[in-house]
């Protein structure tokens, strides 16, 4: 109740500090440092891990880099910077780093489901790499509406009215 009266709240010594997130945690110079340490986990692991998935993770890096280059010059839309977000700092590690975990003799195997860990792993990469096409279709599907929004407003503020004679 500290919080209703604007009074300090006490902290124990057991709970945890929880700081905010900094807004410039998705900016796309943050996305873009994120997609560079990316890359170089991609290409350290590369030994490691099966040459599909290597040429997948730098496809779906690839296809985020795209995304940042052709928002350099304005704000990348917030769904965008979320997605991208969650696909650097998240999915993609999470993924690779869970297969480059298991053993490489169970890698091969096939698990119940009747996939491979291999397989597995080459199916997880193509999802991501479909999520972030789609992101890139979307910010160029925002781009084209923005030049066409663009041209509306230009035709309306320069054109020749229709009450003119």
């Amino acid at each position: 109740m500290n919080w209703l009266f604007g009074r300090p709240e006490e902290r124990r010594p057991s709970d945890p500090i929880v700081q905010p997130p900094t807004p410039e945690e998705d900016s796309p110079a943050a996305l873009a440092a994120l997609r560079f340490q990316a890359n170089r986990f991609v290409n350290a692991s590369a030994g490691q891990l099966p040459g599909a998935a290597v040429v997948a993770a730098r496809r779906i890096t690839d296809v985020i880099d795209t995304v940042l280059f052709t928002t350099r010059d304005r704000d990348l839309d917030i769904h965008a910077r979320v997605s991208i977000n969650g696909i650097l700092r998240d999915y993609l590690p999470t993924t690779l780093k869970t297969y480059l975990a298991l053993d490489p003799a169970v890698r091969d195997r096939p698990r119940p489901t009747g996939l491979t860990p291999t397989a597995a792993l080459t199916e997880q990469l193509d999802f991501l790499l479909s999520s972030a096409s789609e992101v890139l279709a979307a910010v160029q599907h925002d781009d084209a509406n923005a030049l066409v929004a663009q041209g509306n407003f230009l035709r309306t503020k320069f054109g020749q009215s229709e009450l003119d004679l």
